[in-house]
Order: structure tokens, then C-alpha cells, then sequence
């Protein structure tokens, strides 16, 4: 027979199906908030690496979207279907090819964890391409370039420092160099646009 559950066991043990939908969106939404904190203030690695490990994939999926959508609203009305298309294809394939690079050279993430830290780390890029649609066309080409140098830093910088961790000491940088290029690629999207 089976000994009884403690409170805190027990509380563990049941389910979600009987929570109310608002109390189940709201905990989405606290620990998508959490993730965005320690990605756009990684303070203590551990602290955010233990954050971090149970992974979600809404967070980047609402970025992506938010991206997607700004970028759509930017564009050419002739290529508005396809910036918003090639969007969704450059994070979510990037992601998978840098994840499966990760994998590959004996990295320590499961693949989901990998793709939810790649895509919570295009937030400070989302956050750049925000503000470059305030910008006026006289300065917007310059100042538009600084600030997706400013947010490609910090979005590489952030990955990386959770990316390397992963993986031996000799095979860091064949790590890190596809999680660079991965957001160069993104911020040249949103340079083009």
C-alpha cells in the first residue's frame, strides 16, 4: 500500500484540469515574464540557467510574432506576406540548427530547452526593431544601425553565455559561432526592412 502524499507531494500531484483558465494563463504569463528578466538582466548564470531549464516555447513564440508583425508592418505591401513568413523561418529553423550544432558537439540541453533560450534571447532585437519604427527617415539609417549593434550584443551575449556552458572547453567556440550568426541573421533582417 502506499503511503500518504505530504502536503507539498500532494499539491505537486494534482493537475491543472481543474484550475481556472485565468489562473493557468497567469502563471504562463509570470514565467514567461521571469525568462524575459533573466535574459534581458543575466545577473547570475546559475540562478537563470535553473530558470531556464524548464523550458516553454510561448515566450518565443509570442517574440517571433511580435517581430513577424513588425516587420510585416514595415514592409512593401508587395512583400508583406513574405517578410512575415521568412520571420517565422529564420527563428524557428535557426533555432533548430543551432540546437542540433549544440547537440552534436556533445552539449548537455535537451532540444526544447535549447530552442526556449535561443528564442527568449531575440528579445532585445524585438525591442530595437520596436523602436526603429519611431525613427525618423533623416537619421533612422544611422541610428537604426547602432541600435541593432546595441541589441545584437546583448542578444548574443545572453545566449552565448548559457550556450557555452554547454559544451566542452575545446569546443566552445564551434558552439558559439552558429548562435552569433543565427542573431546576425536576424538583425540584417531587420536592417533590410
Amino acid at each position: 500500500m502506499d503511503a500518504p502524499l505530504s502536503s507539498e507531494r500532494a499539491v505537486d500531484c494534482i493537475g491543472t484540469l481543474d484550475e481556472p483558465v485565468v489562473d493557468t494563463i497567469m502563471r504562463d504569463l509570470r514565467s514567461v515574464g521571469k525568462k524575459l528578466y533573466y535574459v534581458m538582466l543575466p545577473r547570475s548564470r546559475s540562478e537563470a540557467g535553473a530558470g531556464l531549464k524548464q523550458w516553454d516555447l510561448w515566450g518565443p513564440l509570442f517574440l517571433c510574432l511580435i517581430l513577424s508583425i513588425i516587420l510585416w508592418a514595415n514592409a512593401p505591401e508587395n512583400q508583406q506576406e513574405v517578410v512575415f513568413g521568412l520571420v517565422y523561418v529564420i527563428v524557428w529553423l535557426g533555432a533548430v540548427v543551432v540546437t542540433f550544432n549544440a547537440l552534436l558537439l556533445g552539449g548537455k540541453i535537451s532540444f526544447f530547452q535549447s530552442v526556449c533560450v535561443l528564442g527568449y534571447c531575440i528579445c532585445p532585437l524585438v525591442l530595437a526593431a520596436f523602436a526603429c519604427l519611431f525613427l525618423p527617415s533623416s537619421i533612422g539609417s544611422i541610428v537604426k544601425f547602432i541600435l541593432m549593434l546595441i541589441a545584437l550584443h546583448w542578444a548574443t551575449g545572453a545566449s552565448v553565455g548559457f550556450m557555452s556552458e554547454l559544451v566542452a572547453e575545446d569546443r566552445k567556440a564551434l558552439a558559439v559561432y552558429p548562435v552569433w550568426l543565427f542573431y546576425v541573421a536576424i538583425a540584417w533582417l531587420i536592417l533590410l526592412n
